[in-house]
């Protein structure tokens, strides 16, 4: 465990020094921005399918809710029919932060896959809160079945690289092998092939852009706020929730929450939404994918 987090720790410090070279904000939960190389032309990769069509998830009853700590959140909205993002078969991808709706909606992602609680599988069959998994073949290959049992929720799996690298400071050609590496692992194990990519630490560059269109994914997403252990980071001022917005969080367990416990820490996630009047709603269920 020690060994773990003391890598982790060195990532970190690597993502910080890329972010400050790149001139974006400091931080391993920060966007970043720049320029590379394009990666050079290979086989086309699979085409990602679309995201699964929007049914209504069973609504939890005040008693799943009270047994985690929790008062029920308000049901999700329905979707739009025409949804907000749009997403295209090629050319250059988008970079999301946030999705264009004034429902008062937020939406959940979790990133990596290091921590594989079973207490979070119960309370997700309890809850049925939607999220968005963006997972590292490196923090899952011990064992995949775990994020089966949250996609039989209804929870879609999406690109986070192999080895959770600092995409900016790879080179054209390995950034293509962690993005095309996960899309092929990640399709193999879930039988879907990610619609979606996000960098390691929210760093990227134009070299990273160009591995993800190539290697199937067609947008990249990062986010407005960041889940720590009790509360949140904001990107603005305001410290506000918007329609929209994207919040990180992680598969983290005691080791890396100073003991609290990933039940702990996504409970206060949702009572920090609560407090501002929002509700979750389905990362896929407000993006189109390309047709075909």
């Amino acid at each position: 465990m020690r060994k773990r987090h003391s890598e982790r720790s060195r990532r970190c410090a690597a993502a910080t020094a890329a972010v400050l070279a790149v001139l974006a904000v400091g931080g391993c939960n920060s966007g970043g921005g720049g320029t590379g190389q394009a990666a050079p032309a290979s086989a086309p990769a699979s085409r990602p399918a679309a995201p699964e069509s929007p049914t209504a998830a069973p609504t939890a009853d005040a008693r799943a809710w009270h047994k985690w700590g929790l008062k029920p959140l308000p049901p999700a909205p329905t979707p739009p029919a025409d949804k907000p993002v749009k997403l295209s078969a090629d050319g250059p991808v988008p970079v999301l932060t946030r999705i264009p709706t004034s429902q008062k909606v937020v939406f959940i992602t979790l990133d990596d896959g290091q921590e594989k609680d079973p207490r979070f599988l119960e309370m997700m069959r309890d809850l049925r809160i939607p999220i968005t998994m963006f997972l590292t073949d490196d923090a899952i290959k011990g064992d995949y079945g775990y994020f089966r049992h949250l996609q039989g929720l209804g929870n879609h799996i999406q690109n986070h690289t192999l080895h959770h690298h600092v995409m900016s400071t790879l080179p054209p050609a390995p950034q293509k092998e962690e993005v095309c590496g996960d899309q092929t692992t990640l399709t193999t194990e879930y039988g879907t092939a990610p619609l979606l990519f996000r960098p390691p630490y929210g760093v990227y560059d134009a070299g990273t852009k160009t591995a993800v269109a190539e290697c199937g994914p067609r947008a990249i997403v990062l986010w407005r706020e960041s889940m720590q252990i009790h509360n949140m980071q904001y990107q603005t001022s305001d410290r506000k929730l918007r329609p929209g917005d994207i919040i990180l969080a992680h598969f983290r367990g005691p080791a890396e929450l100073k003991g609290t416990t990933m039940t702990q820490m996504f409970a206060h996630l949702l009572k920090r939404i609560q407090e501002q009047g929002f509700t979750v709603a389905r990362l896929e269920d407000y993006i189109r994918a390309p047709a075909g």
